[in-house]
């Protein structure tokens, strides 16, 4: 399977307990409270998507917030499940959250990675991310540093999106 042979769609509260699967066996000590999640789903200033397979399974998703009109977003995460990737789809979720924080006026996107995450770090390197600081000891509990990166948008007249793939 290719990215083109997966579904991506808005990502709704029933697609919570898949999502949270998949963030507590890809962040094991550092995953996002369903708590936390929830209020992400349900935030008007977050675009949250998911990827189904053939069957309808949740098999990646990525979230990011960027408040209509607002000149900064920041990609809050993005995680693939093992058994499908090296096959496009977080460049495919990278690529869609770009186009989606620049639909809602965005001039710059943001996001943290972890230090010993390089593959992560080259995904977004060929976006035009560059780093611009370090966190220290941001993951926790295993007190890696967090690398952030930014990178710069066109500047566009915002708009809300009209849905995906």
């Amino acid at each position: 399977m290719t990215v083109d042979e997966f579904t991506v769609r808005t990502a709704t509260s029933a697609d919570l307990d898949a999502i949270m699967l998949i963030e507590k066996s890809e962040f094991v000590n550092d995953a996002w409270s369903p708590e936390s999640m929830a209020h992400e789903l349900a935030n008007s200033s977050c675009f949250y998507q998911v990827v189904v397979n053939e069957t309808g399974a949740v098999v990646a998703y990525s979230g990011l917030l960027a408040a209509i009109g607002s000149p900064d977003s920041d990609i809050q995460t993005i995680a693939v499940s093992p058994d499908v990737r090296r096959r496009g789809i977080a460049r495919d979720l990278v690529r869609r959250m770009l186009d989606e924080a620049h639909a809602r006026g965005a001039h710059e996107t943001f996001l943290e990675v972890r230090v010993d995450n390089p593959g992560a770090q080259a995904l977004y390197e060929s976006f035009g991310f560059e780093g611009i600081a370090v966190r220290p000891r941001y993951y926790m509990p295993d007190g890696v540093d967090a690398l952030v990166m930014r990178v710069r948008l066109p500047v566009r007249t915002p708009t809300a999106s009209k849905g995906t793939k």
